[in-house]
């Protein structure tokens, strides 16, 4: 890791301490103005249960990147840290600012899908106007088809994928943080060990963000990440995915693209069977049930924390092989 390690320990830490001191008041805030997830069909908890995990998440990411841009402006953080994220904000920032902007946006639009229950084809709108706009800031992907129109459209169609695919994970405590806290690490452990150190600083404040929830939230939730905290992980998750070179110049193995696929084995294979299941039963692909992989687990027997460990253990063993398989392909 040539980029100063301390950098991405400072943005992991910094980001887990600020969503897990910020839980608290975000928690309080929600009880006061009714957002809880009250108890009901298909639920296993007996009391309103405060939705302030996305808040409390996106706290993790704004304080340290403001903290980061303050130490930037006096050179706090050595001369050659300062120039290298100087020129990656500066050469990717109308990116990063549609991030941002995206992130706010499925942040904002699983908070009103939270407290209005949104209909799915409205929900699914506003999903796809925020992929089109990271989309066309240049954020995408190509598989090596050149074809501007398919770039868009596969870009657009993965980050649809993985955000539903990290919020129908969120149906036991501490499942989709602790999936998120592993993919994210992943992602940036890739991007890291092969010099994106811009990537890899913001997929460990990621990783950092969604650790500091975690306590909060398991084995015993004292909030949930709703479907806005679902949302932002889902799709800075599917960002990350696509924003390291995989495959470069550089390194031209073309098997590289798949270690993203690998790191999110877990949300996405979980994503297919339901979505199948759902088809061959003849229900619509969108309505929730209690066929996932860790409800499952539990009607084997497991415990319900025993089967989330369980699932985190199984994306921590496709995280490393895709780090392996990404070393191996470069």
């Amino acid at each position: 890791m040539p980029f100063p390690l301390a950098i991405y320990v400072l943005a992991f830490a910094a980001a887990a301490v600020a969503s897990w001191l910020s839980l608290p008041g975000w928690r309080a805030w929600c009880l006061r103005r009714g957002a809880v997830d009250d108890p009901g069909h298909r639920k296993i908890h007996t009391e309103p249960t405060a939705l302030a995990g996305g808040l409390a998440v996106m706290t993790g990411l704004l304080v340290p990147l403001l903290g980061a841009l303050v130490l930037l402006k006096l050179n706090f953080l050595g001369a050659g840290a300062v120039e290298k994220l100087s020129y990656g904000f500066g050469k990717r920032a109308p990116q990063l600012l549609a991030i941002f902007v995206g992130a706010l946006g499925m942040l904002g639009l699983g908070w009103v899908d939270d407290r209005h229950e949104l209909r799915p084809a409205l929900k699914f709108a506003g999903q796809l106007f925020l992929a089109a706009l990271v989309t066309a800031s240049g954020v995408r992907v190509t598989l090596f088809v050149p074809s501007l129109l398919f770039s868009y459209a596969v870009t657009m169609l993965w980050i649809l994928t993985i955000t539903n695919a990290v919020n129908f994970l969120d149906n036991m405590n501490g499942l989709c943080a602790g999936l998120s806290l592993i993919a994210a690490a992943g992602f940036g452990l890739m991007a890291a060990r092969h010099g994106q150190y811009l990537v890899a600083s913001i997929a460990f404040l990621v990783s950092g963000a969604a650790l500091g929830f975690l306590p909060h939230n398991y084995p015993r939730a004292r909030a949930f990440l709703g479907d806005s905290g679902s949302h932002l992980l889902g799709f800075l998750l599917a960002v990350l995915a696509i924003l390291p070179h995989f495959y470069t110049a550089k390194y031209p193995h073309h098997l590289a693209v798949l270690s993203p696929l690998l790191v999110l084995a877990v949300p996405l294979g979980d994503l297919a069977s339901v979505v199948l299941l759902r088809i061959w039963r003849g229900l619509p692909f969108y309505v929730g049930d209690t066929n996932h992989l860790s409800h499952r687990l539990v009607r084997r027997g497991l415990s319900r924390p025993v089967a989330v460990g369980l699932i985190w253990l199984l994306a921590l063993l496709a995280a490393g092989v895709a780090v392996v398989f990404n070393d191996q392909t470069r």
